[in-house]
């Protein structure tokens, strides 16, 4: 696989036509790309087709939608066309495509798949992911292919398949009806394959079998193809990783390829126009925070200080929130100053919450973190951050829901989730138990937390509340519900 981002002459986007080079939607993805592409658009690349394929898991294991559902394909076109993915929305659903836009997607769509060979390629656990992700796509793309479109794939990658003839079909319509879970069967094409290569529509008695063949519809076929796709995926990222070092001889690419299946790709919350007065956060916290900040902002209530991963997670948390730097830096000075002279803060602490807003050091406008970078934290003895449902033991985790009310049913739930390492199902669970609700968001982020929380409590998402309450909020948590209209 050659990306050739090293090579210092510069080459054309495609040579020769796109039209050429990329006659259809769906690909095999059997010719590496070879033109030279700058670093930015490379990373761009693989950020949003990393974005397409999270949107694939979380439809399943989130939404609980049943893969190629109308469901799980609706939730999939609407999140791509949310995140500004509207190209990998279209690829999705088979049309005809001519403008130079459709073209263009259909290159990014190539490129893309082949970085992120790159980054999964490396242990068994990302092969793993990738593979049924990629695999869910390339299913979602070819089932919803006319015949006309699948006829043409197989020219152009030399699949050698062809459907019954008319007579042929006449022959053994009755059978065809009768092992066929579809109603316009007279109008239908049927591919005559050896019974091995779709031994899934076998077991599941989809398909009529006659002398060793087994006779597909065309809306089946993709079981065929998917094995094969599957096959060579695999066998690709294995020649991949015995290149990786040769790969990796490009610095720059090092830490993208490494961090990538931890990458957050969504709102980075950075600049939020809500204005939220620090006298508000102990009611925010418990109404509206998600477990691992409502942790750090008890603890730092309690001990009037909090070590410096705490302080950088929970500071960034409540930037993007809305909490002004004026504000942080009373809220800190107000907490700190309970234990040490005002003199040892401003030398010791203020610095670094100016830090965070861009006013100190390099001046970056830093983001929050998101729940992969929490999950993915060091923490030790003593250390207040990062993920509950990860870092805390289950007594620990227990005693904490307990002791805000939550009902013995879903704290039950939570704490098997996460145990199963589905920590931010855990979190979605733990979500709709405080607000009484029933969403299965997707949390990706602590902040999205509090924003879709706020939305809630404002009546700004309409829901049917649970019958039954599962948690018991203390009158404090009710005192302040409309604190602030702007937000």
């Amino acid at each position: 696989m050659d990306l050739n981002i090293k090579r210092k002459s510069t080459k054309t986007v495609i040579t020769g036509s796109l039209l050429e080079t990329y006659p259809h939607d769906l690909q095999m993805y059997k010719i590496p790309p070879t033109e030279e592409i700058p670093l930015q658009e490379f990373e761009t690349l693989a950020l949003e087709r990393l974005t397409l394929l999270r949107s694939l898991a979380t439809a399943t294991t989130l939404k609980g939608f049943r893969p190629f559902s109308d469901e799980w394909k609706e939730y999939i076109q609407s999140d791509l066309r949310n995140q500004g993915l509207k190209y990998y929305a279209k690829l999705c659903e088979y049309t005809k495509c001519g403008t130079d836009a459709d073209l263009h997607a259909r290159r990014k769509d190539h490129i893309a798949h082949f970085i992120l060979r790159l980054a999964y390629c490396r242990n068994e656990e990302l092969r793993r992911w990738f593979v049924a992700r990629e695999l869910e796509l390339f299913k979602m793309r070819f089932m919803t292919m006319n015949s006309e479109a699948v006829d043409t794939f197989f020219r152009l990658n030399n699949l050698s398949y062809t459907n019954i003839s008319e007579e042929e079909k006449l022959e053994i319509i009755s059978c065809l009806r009768e092992s066929t879970p579809y109603q316009n069967i007279d109008n239908m094409k049927f591919y005559k394959v050896k019974f091995y290569e779709v031994l899934d529509l076998v077991r599941s008695r989809k398909v009529f079998l006659n002398g060793g063949y087994a006779f597909i519809p065309h809306r089946d076929f993709v079981s065929v193809l998917s094995a094969q796709f599957r096959t060579h995926l695999r066998q690709s990222l294995a020649v991949a990783c015995h290149h990786l070092g040769e790969i990796e001889q490009d610095e720059r690419l090092v830490c993208l390829l490494k961090g990538l299946h931890q990458s957050y790709t969504g709102a980075d919350y950075a600049d939020t126009k809500a204005v939220v007065p620090i006298e508000s956060l102990d009611s925010l916290s418990a109404k509206s925070y998600p477990l691992c900040m409502r942790q750090l902002h008890e603890q730092l209530r309690l001990s009037h200080h909090l070590r410096h991963g705490g302080r950088l997670q929970y500071g960034l948390f409540l930037k993007g929130i809305g909490v002004t730097l004026e504000d942080s830096l009373r809220f800190w000075r107000e907490e700190f100053t309970k234990i040490m002279d005002l003199d040892k803060f401003e030398k010791q602490y203020s610095y670094n919450v100016r830090y965070n807003y861009g006013k100190e050091g390099s001046k970056r406008n830093y983001s929050p973190f998101s729940c992969l970078r929490i999950i993915n934290e060091t923490v030790g003895p003593g250390d207040c951050h990062g993920c509950p449902y990860r870092h805390c033991d289950v007594s620990n985790l227990k005693n904490k829901l307990q002791g805000y009310g939550v009902d013995p049913q879903a704290i039950s739930e939570i704490v098997d989730t996460s145990k199963k390492g589905h920590f931010q199902v855990a979190c979605s669970k733990y979500f709709d138990t405080i607000h009484n609700v029933d969403l299965g968001l997707g949390i990706n982020h602590p902040n999205q937390f509090f924003e879709e929380s706020q939305k809630l409590l404002k009546g700004e998402i309409k829901v049917e509340i649970k019958k039954e309450n599962k948690i018991n909020l203390k009158k404090e948590a009710l005192d302040d519900l409309d604190f602030d209209d702007d937000l």
